[in-house]
């Protein structure tokens, strides 16, 4: 398990894409799992913690496209 003192969205995206599953603790926000580089969402869990696993998981699309079309 890493734990990111702060939330950083571009650091969390680049270590889930390097170890692609795995759990995490972000202060404020908690643990956040992710799977096959994608994070997952909790059944129950704040709004903050959804928006933030939905941005995190959009920047990974981001990402993704970015590297297919270079």
């Amino acid at each position: 398990m890493r734990v990111f003192p702060v939330y950083a969205p571009k650091l969390i995206v680049k270590h889930a894409r390097i170890f692609l599953s795995g759990v995490i603790w972000v202060k404020d926000l908690g643990r956040l799992e992710f799977d096959k580089g994608r994070f997952l969402l909790p059944r129950k869990s704040l709004p903050k913690v959804k928006q933030a696993i939905l941005e995190l998981n959009e920047l990974i699309e981001s990402q993704s496209n970015e590297m297919q079309t270079a």
